[in-house]
């Protein structure tokens, strides 16, 4: 029987920096994800990018990943908030975002995910008392006096304090475990595609609110911007289905001149978009982290950065309680990362659900009153910078490894 202190159901994006950042503090950990690692590092297992705020920048430096993933990561300068209607100019009012007010070189970072996870996989590869099993998946646990026990797929058993589910929104563990979720599925699928353009994007991001749902515009390092195109789930498919020529033309209807002519450049991807969150995120020995805790509406682009602040706040609390000689898997020593992460995910998840709602219709007294709203928090600094700071992820009680230092 295979020993660690912690075991973490799931090598994904929460999951692997959860594991550095555990086993850089000095504990034993196993992560087994179900993809063997070839999977998930080829550029066809997922094909969307993720937005980087400056305080997960931070945390990705401190665990020495983002040195590598920075050559890939394109810095986002301004973000440009309008709405409207396809093939119809955008409303007078408008939110404009600029780094330079906040005195910061970037209000966050564009990165493929698929330049995170490598990342990722070469910083595990060098950290020692880590160890990844992969393809592996947990198919049971059971948590007895003092630790639990995890049967693998292979048959093979891990004992550890503490296990971790980081495996997604659908994880397996959340239910054996007994944690109930509420949540539902949005009348919206979300297309993804990566467009190349004739003019350079100079870092601006661009959020376009149209009656469907956000067409958001990121920008990608070179002359290139990924696509995120929220939909009718009814009317997806058939947009999905277009040659070329066609859904080049239904994409330059949103997306405008302003980058000159655009086309899309590899595969398109589409994922159905739905809402959750976990009744508990912790039981004796078994905590939840990431998508296994919560699922928001990808509306303002922080799905990631949630899960790696519980990533941070998790390993704080139990680093902590180790170098106090407590028992890591206590039910009350997992309390304080639950009391610490369950609200914020809440309002979190909250405000992303009324703003797609908000946002997401063509009714003609909330299109006004929503434009209203835009102008004037643009007409108002210190609100402006507010949310320029939220966006980038540095308000409210952060872990030490959102501020730059060792968990």
């Amino acid at each position: 029987m295979k020993q660690a202190d912690i075991l973490i159901s799931g090598g994904g994006m929460v999951g692997l920096p959860l594991g550095l950042a555990l086993a850089q503090g000095g504990l034993k950990v196993v992560i087994a994800d179900a993809a063997p690692p070839a999977r998930a590092l080829d550029p066809a297992f997922d094909g969307r990018v993720s937005a980087l705020a400056y305080a997960s920048v931070r945390m990705l430096t401190a665990l020495g990943v983002w040195e590598q993933l920075s050559p890939h990561a394109q810095p986002i300068r301004e973000i440009l908030v309008t709405d409207g209607r396809p093939s119809k100019p955008a409303s007078p009012f408008s939110l404009h975002f600029d780094a330079q007010e906040v005195g910061s070189e970037a209000l966050g970072y564009i990165a493929e995910n698929r330049h995170i996870r490598a990342a990722l996989h070469d910083a595990v590869a060098r950290q020692s008392n880590l160890e990844l099993l992969a393809p592996a998946s947990v198919k049971s646990l059971a948590v007895e006096a003092g630790h639990a026990v995890a049967r693998l797929a292979s048959g093979e058993e891990i004992t550890a304090a503490l296990v971790i589910a980081a495996d997604g929104r659908d994880s397996p563990l959340r239910g054996q475990m007994g944690v109930a979720v509420i949540g539902w599925s949005y009348p919206q699928t979300g297309i993804v595609a990566t467009v190349e353009h004739e003019h350079p994007h100079n870092g601006v991001a661009y959020e376009h609110f149209l009656p469907s749902g956000p067409f958001a515009i990121l920008p990608m390092t070179g002359n290139r911007s990924s696509l995120v195109w929220t939909e009718d789930k009814k009317k997806a498919p058939g947009l999905l289905a277009l040659d070329e020529d066609g859904f080049n033309a239904e994409l330059s209807r949103r997306f405008g001149s302003h980058l000159g002519q655009t086309k899309s450049a590899g595969p398109r991807w589409s994922y159905p978009l739905s809402f959750h969150l976990a009744r508990d995120f912790v039981r004796p020995r078994f905590a939840l982290a990431g998508d296994c805790a919560h699922g928001i509406h990808p509306i303002a682009g922080q799905g990631l950065n949630l899960g790696l602040k519980d990533a941070a706040a998790l390993a704080e609390v139990l680093l902590d309680a180790g170098r106090l000689g407590r028992d890591i898997g206590a039910l009350d020593t997992l309390k304080r990362y639950e009391r610490w992460r369950r609200f914020d995910s809440f309002a979190l998840a909250a405000s992303t659900d009324a703003l797609n709602r908000l946002f997401s219709n063509d009714i003609a007294p909330l299109r006004h009153l929503r434009d209203l709203g835009l102008g004037i928090v643009d007409s108002i600094g210190p609100a402006r910078r507010f949310f320029m700071r939220h966006a980038g992820g540095d308000i409210g009680k952060l872990p030490r490894l959102m501020k730059g230092e060792a968990a």
